[in-house]
């Protein structure tokens, strides 16, 4: 039986990943698990830590495992702490010698495509046999190359097979946000039923819910929402960010939420644009400047 079916052991946690509820993932019981449900199950809890910021002792945690799934895992690590080098020594090694294990292609993946090596990273996922974890991440190289046809080409053939499943739901979710027009309200329907269910809750979804409503211009629900996320978790970056957004949109201040982003994630990719921006008006600028 699949693990990750309705009926598995693996799906509940594996719900809890992919709604962002990353406590709820390391606090699982997991101790009436199958043996063969272990790993999986450990890998999910050493992910869910790592979206927590706690690279450093996952690290720790996974040293010296010969394990391809934690060798994965503890590269990962390295490459959030800024090792980046050798993070990818040992995904190109996991990738010769166990590239048809998933968690190697997903987790490989996710770290070959933050290096700017998409290609690898799709060639390497390419190679899974049924793994809706890796269709996801497919689909979000694909969006991140502005290739929203072959993102929704993917979702559909995942539709044809595993109908109703999350993660399906998701990445469906995801393309329709790129789509735009009524999309926007489906992408909407989705984040909404997670971010309202008292089971299913997470800020990610709430963020996400209102970058729907943004796009959908109904600007002061979006408000509410990011403001309640901001408050529920006033270190989430992306919903500073989405803040910001906002009220540049509706024509306010965004001094003191880019202050903030910039404490929070200083590499952060909309303080980096901005940044570039402001750099290339300045010297278009100083091309006019006055000449005594």
């Amino acid at each position: 039986m699949d693990p990750y079916s309705a009926e598995g052991e693996l799906i509940n946690i594996h719900t809890h990943f992919y709604q962002s509820q990353y406590q709820e993932v390391i606090d699982f019981d997991t101790s009436s698990f199958s043996s063969e449900n272990a790993l999986p199950a450990r890998v999910l809890q050493l992910r869910a830590r790592l979206a927590l910021g706690q690279a450093e002792d996952v690290l720790a945690d996974v040293q010296g495992e010969a394990v391809p799934d934690l060798e994965a895992v503890g590269a990962l690590a390295e490459y959030i702490r800024g090792e980046t080098d050798s993070a990818l020594k040992t995904i190109e090694k996991l990738a010769a010698s166990a590239a048809d294990n998933v968690t190697v292609q997903v987790i490989g993946g996710t770290v070959l495509q933050a290096a700017g090596r998409s290609e690898e990273a799709l060639a390497l996922l390419s190679q899974h046999q049924g793994s809706l974890d890796a269709v996801a991440l497919i689909v979000q190289i694909h969006l991140q190359q502005n290739r929203t046809d072959l993102a929704l080409k993917e979702v559909t053939a995942a539709r044809r097979w595993a109908q109703d499943s999350l993660l399906v739901n998701l990445a469906e979710a995801w393309v329709g946000a790129r789509v735009g027009g009524e999309k926007y309200q489906q992408a909407f329907y989705v984040y909404e039923e997670l971010a309202q269910g008292s089971s299913t809750f997470s800020v990610q979804s709430l963020i996400a819910q209102a970058v729907c409503e943004i796009h959908l211009g109904r600007l002061e629900e979006a408000q509410s929402a990011l403001e309640q996320a901001v408050q529920k978790d006033p270190t989430n970056a992306e919903g500073i960010a989405n803040l910001l957004v906002l009220n540049s949109i509706s024509g306010n201040s965004t001094e003191e939420h880019l202050e903030s982003l910039k404490k929070l994630n200083p590499n952060h990719q909309l303080v980096l644009d901005l940044e570039e921006k402001s750099s290339l008006f300045d010297k278009a600028a100083a091309k006019y400047s006055a000449k005594a």
